[in-house]
């Protein structure tokens, strides 16, 4: 008998735990970067029940209505965004959705839910996705991240129109501004004139908006400033933002704050300033510059927390450092 000929035992019957496997593996082959479409699913061959039973037995996570995660895969607004908008490709990130896409820091907590306009008649709600209904022309939009977005200027000109003030002067200082956002250094987003532009366009929350304009200051380094700088504007208080001094060895600084009168520098630290030993280091390093500095007789810092928690602790120390200066003067 030839070896072609020896012979070979059956195959083991498939167990319903070995085809369970077989069939969560070919989800996995058809899933995009760890999402499934059910859409494909079912293109490719899956029954509805199914398929519905071997995602929720296998551990996938929905994401939305006609998409899942892959087990252990990160759902973050970033893939909401990204599934909705392949579900729905009219849709188009707007307000916190873009303003995270442009790298726009805003106050409070991320935005649980991603929000979205739709440029089509009518507006409606789904878990988990918030959609604004308002027109969008091709100048309104760019891509970020491979989503269709609205632009810096429209995003900046719909959170200034809607948000309350404090968070829409954030916003709009932030867009203004060079900045270092999640560990990533981008240039300034659009300038003052592109922003009245936008908010010239008659629109709900337009005219508040213009008259917040005035309290924008595209010199402002993080949120913290902008809040204490509005704190401060609120108690008719008015320093000079970022002005140059310059130390006896020539060294230009500029503190986030002035009172040239009264020489009075005050500094806004975020939490996460010092985030290493070189950080701190070059820190009480600059503490020590300005305060050779010839126009600064004192120096008050505070902290982020201290501005958005405590404003009437942090005005009421300026208030005394002020008058204190003053006195001395005299």
């Amino acid at each position: 008998m030839s070896r072609t000929d020896a012979w070979k035992p059956p195959h083991a019957p498939e167990t319903r735990a070995q085809r369970r496997d077989r069939e969560l593996r070919k989800l996995t082959a058809l899933a995009s970067g760890g999402i499934l479409l059910v859409s494909e699913a079912v293109a490719a061959g899956w029954p509805p029940r199914l398929l519905n039973r071997r995602l929720h037995t296998g551990g996938w996570q929905r994401v939305h209505q006609g998409a899942w995660a892959a087990p252990g895969r990160l759902v973050d607004w970033l893939t909401r965004a990204w599934v909705a908008q392949k579900l729905q490709p009219h849709l188009v990130c707007s307000h916190r959705t873009a303003a995270a896409l442009h790298l726009v820091e805003l106050l409070g907590q991320p935005c649980p839910e991603a929000q979205f306009t739709d440029p089509r008649p009518g507006v409606y709600r789904r878990p988990g996705l918030r959609v604004h209904r308002a027109a969008l022309g091709p100048a309104d939009r760019t891509v970020r991240r491979g989503l269709c977005t609205t632009t810096p200027a429209r995003t900046v000109g719909d959170l200034i129109r809607c948000l309350p003030r404090d968070e829409a002067v954030v916003a709009a200082d932030s867009a203004l501004s060079a900045r270092t956002v999640r560990g990533v250094r981008r240039p300034p987003l659009l300038d003052t004139a592109a922003l009245r532009t936008e908010l010239a366009t008659r629109r709900a929350g337009a005219a508040r908006a213009r008259a917040w304009l005035p309290l924008l200051d595209p010199r402002s380094g993080s949120p913290a400033e902008t809040v204490a700088r509005l704190r401060l504007h609120d108690a008719g208080l008015h320093p000079v933002t970022q002005a140059v001094l310059c130390t006896p060895s020539g060294r230009s600084l500029r503190p986030d704050f002035l009172f040239p009168a009264q020489g009075l520098v005050v500094e806004i630290e975020g939490w996460a300033f010092h985030g290493s030993r070189e950080a701190h280091a070059s820190d009480l390093r600059r503490f020590n510059a300005l305060q050779s500095c010839p126009e600064v007789r004192r120096i008050l810092r505070f902290t982020a927390n201290e501005v958005f928690h405590h404003p009437d602790r942090f005005i009421a120390e300026v208030r005394a450092a002020l008058a204190l200066t003053a006195g001395l003067e005299n």
